[in-house]
Formats: C-alpha cells, sequence, structure tokens
C-alpha cells in the first residue's frame, strides 16, 4: 500500500522533471499547449527560446527541412554575431511577457496544420493586435508534429522564420567563380 508520504515524493518528482525533456505531443493543439504552458509559467519572462536555441531542441520541435535551414544560417553567422532570428519568435518579442495564451487551429490535414497562438502579456497590450497572434505551419514527421514554420507581425507588419532563413541563406551565398 502506498502511504502519503510515497505518494506525495512520487507527484514532486514528476512535477520536478524537466519540461524540457518531453516530446512533443501527438497532436497539434497539444504539441503548441504544451509549448506555451512551458512559455507562461511563472511570470511568462523566460520565452520560448527553449524551441530554437540548440540544435537538439531544433530536431525536436522543428521540421526536418526547417532545422536544415536553421543550420545553414547557424553555419553562415559569423562567431558572435546573431543571424537572422535576432528575437524570440515564439512570443513574438524581444522581452517575452506571456500571462497567458489560446490555441485556435486553423487548419488541418492528415499531415500538416496551421494553428493560431494568441498571447497576453502582464505588463501591457501590444499596439497592433496582429503582433499578439503567432501562426505554425506544422507538419506530421515520423509520427510526430515538428513546426515548418513560425508567422507572426510587429507593428502590424508581417514576418516568417522561414522566409526570414531563406534571405538570410540568399545574401550570405559565396558568388561562385566563372
Amino acid at each position: 500500500m502506498i502511504d502519503r508520504r510515497h505518494l506525495l515524493l512520487g507527484l514532486a518528482m514528476l512535477a520536478a522533471a524537466p519540461l524540457h525533456a518531453q516530446a512533443p505531443a501527438s497532436d497539434p493543439v497539444g504539441m503548441m499547449t504544451a509549448i506555451y504552458t512551458r512559455v507562461a509559467k511563472g511570470k511568462g519572462e523566460d520565452g520560448g527560446n527553449f524551441v530554437i536555441e540548440t540544435k537538439k531542441a531544433r530536431a525536436t520541435y522543428l521540421s526536418t527541412s526547417l532545422a536544415a535551414q536553421w543550420a545553414k544560417m547557424d553555419a553562415r553567422t559569423p562567431k558572435g554575431e546573431v543571424g537572422a532570428v535576432d528575437f524570440d519568435p515564439i512570443t513574438n518579442s524581444q522581452d517575452p511577457d506571456v500571462a497567458s495564451f489560446k490555441v485556435t487551429p486553423e487548419k488541418q490535414e492528415a499531415d500538416k496544420a496551421t494553428l493560431a497562438v494568441t498571447i497576453t502579456g502582464h505588463r501591457n497590450e501590444r499596439k497592433e493586435q496582429a503582433d499578439s497572434v503567432i501562426r505554425y505551419d506544422l507538419v506530421r514527421e515520423a509520427g510526430q508534429w515538428k513546426i515548418d514554420d513560425i508567422r507572426g507581425a510587429v507593428d502590424g507588419q508581417p514576418w516568417s522564420i522561414r522566409t526570414m532563413l531563406v534571405e538570410f541563406i540568399k545574401l550570405t551565398d559565396k558568388p561562385k567563380r566563372k
């Protein structure tokens, strides 16, 4: 029989397990909910860079093609420089502030999905409502949903991570000798 101490110890160990060790959920909404639950934890100021900060994290969360583009960007970025993505795309900010979020599926097929995540901060509302919505294009790879693009807006002007990476790679292409 399990006594209360063992039950509480077991629950404490589960709660202390690192969130980053969890694989993305097998459904798109579950995946984004897990990411944003972690982002909004505490004061919501840690952001979502855990999704993109390491090669291992990118392999976990990003599609193979998006992770490959990211690796190309990294390879072409001079040491000590930032590269094409100089902000936290998960929170669409330089200074993360996420108090709550809402995940809304917009389109889903067997192997593709688009979800919109609307975030609300603790401090103040964004000037443009579009800046509070981050859209995710997801693809299913090897039975897991992976992020294939992240899209948002800054001051109402749209951006796309995939487009930023493609443009950076084009700009840093070395000219071919004739």
